[in-house]
């Protein structure tokens, strides 16, 4: 059965090629919705960037976009780039994302 679990494991592959952190630990990915789509499945993915202004943004989306397809069951994909809520490391990045950040709470 594909979940949106497995998709997550996909996506933890795809860094930040600035902090050189993982776009799941980083907590920039919001949500994975499932939906069927023929024979195989669809992945909506919520997602956003550090900075709306960020120079790798083209580049971490279509990452994000080629992981997802490497999900066994996926057959199409789309990310969609959402600002709210705004991204905040403090909240949305994991605790090993923090410390590497120099994040102290």
């Amino acid at each position: 059965m594909i979940d949106k679990e497995l998709v997550f494991q996909q996506l933890d592959e795809v860094e930040d090629p600035e902090l050189e952190i993982s776009i799941v630990e980083l907590g920039l990915v919001y949500d994975v919705r499932i939906e069927p789509k023929g024979e195989l499945l669809h992945a909506e993915i919520d997602m956003t960037l550090t900075s709306p202004g960020c120079p790798a943004a083209a580049e971490i989306m279509a990452a994000t976009h080629r992981a997802a397809l490497n999900t066994d069951g996926i057959g199409s994909v789309h990310v969609n780039l959402v600002w709210s809520p705004r991204w905040d490391p403090k909240i949305h990045a994991s605790e090993d994302a923090k410390m590497d950040m120099g994040i102290w709470d």
